[in-house]
C-alpha cells in the first residue's frame, strides 16, 4: 500500500514539474512584447517615441495667450511633489517659488538636486523650463524626476505662466517675427524673375540674360528668344 502511494505521489509531482518547465519554456518563446500603441493612457506616463513627431511650437508664440488659471489646474499635476508658495517646504521635489529665472539646481535650500540637472547649469529661462517640462529625462538625463511630461505645448505655456506668477515675475519674450510674405505688385526676389516678368508684360522687351535652355521639339530649329527679338528689328 505504501509503496503504491509513493509512486502516486511520484508521478504527481513528475506531472508538476514538467508543467512548470513547459510553463517556463513557452513563456520564453511567446513572450508578449509590449504593443507599438498602448490600449489606454496612463496619466504621467509618456509613450515611447512621444514628441518625435512635428515641430514644436515656440513657447514664445504661445505665452501672449496662456491663461495662468489654467496653469493652476496643470499644476495640480505636480502638487504630488511641490509647494509653491513662499517660503513652502521641499518635498519630494523642491519648494517651485521664485524658480523662473533663478540658477538651475540652486537656491532651494535644503534640497538635494542631482548631479545631471547641477551639470546643465544656467538659469531658468522661458525655453528650458519648456524643454524641462516637455520632457524631464530628455532635459537632463539621469535626472531624479520621474514625471514624464506635459506633451500639449498650450498646458505648458499655461503652467509655466502660473509659475512666473509665483514670485519670479519674469517680462515675457518677444514674440517671434512673422515670416514676411511677398506684398502684391512686390519685386521679384531675384535678377531671373525680374527679367521673365518683364518679357511677360511686354515681348519686345529686352530679354537680358535669359538663355534658350529649353528643348526644342524635335526636327524644329532652336531659337535663341534674344535673336528672334533682333531679327523682327532688323530692316526687311
Amino acid at each position: 500500500m505504501d509503496l503504491k502511494t509513493n509512486t502516486i505521489a511520484g508521478w504527481v509531482l513528475g506531472a508538476a514539474g514538467a508543467a512548470l518547465g513547459l510553463s517556463i519554456v513557452g513563456g520564453m518563446i511567446f513572450h508578449e512584447e509590449r504593443p507599438e500603441k498602448m490600449g489606454y493612457a496612463i496619466e504621467g506616463v509618456e509613450a515611447e517615441g512621444a514628441g518625435g513627431g512635428a515641430a514644436e511650437v515656440p513657447i514664445a508664440s504661445l505665452l501672449p495667450t496662456a491663461d495662468a488659471a489654467k496653469g493652476a489646474e496643470v499644476f495640480k499635476k505636480c502638487a504630488a511633489c511641490h509647494t509653491i508658495n513662499q517660503g513652502g517646504a521641499n518635498g519630494i521635489g523642491p519648494n517651485l517659488y521664485a524658480t523662473l529665472g533663478e540658477g538651475i539646481a540652486q537656491g532651494k535650500a535644503g534640497f538635494a538636486f542631482s548631479d545631471a540637472l547641477k551639470a546643465v547649469g544656467g538659469k531658468w529661462d522661458w525655453d528650458k523650463m519648456n524643454a524641462w517640462l516637455t520632457s524631464p529625462r530628455k532635459f537632463a538625463p539621469g535626472t531624479k524626476m520621474t514625471f514624464a511630461g506635459l506633451s500639449n505645448p498650450q498646458d505648458r505655456a499655461n503652467v509655466i505662466l502660473y509659475l512666473n506668477q509665483q514670485g519670479s515675475n519674469l517680462p515675457l519674450p518677444a514674440a517671434p517675427a512673422a515670416k514676411a510674405e511677398p506684398a502684391a505688385g512686390e519685386a521679384p526676389a531675384n535678377a531671373a524673375d525680374a527679367a521673365v516678368n518683364k518679357v511677360e508684360a511686354d515681348p519686345r522687351a529686352d530679354t537680358g540674360s535669359i538663355a534658350n535652355t529649353g528643348t526644342p521639339a524635335k526636327g524644329a530649329p532652336s531659337v535663341d528668344p534674344q535673336a528672334a527679338i533682333e531679327g523682327a528689328k532688323a530692316p526687311r
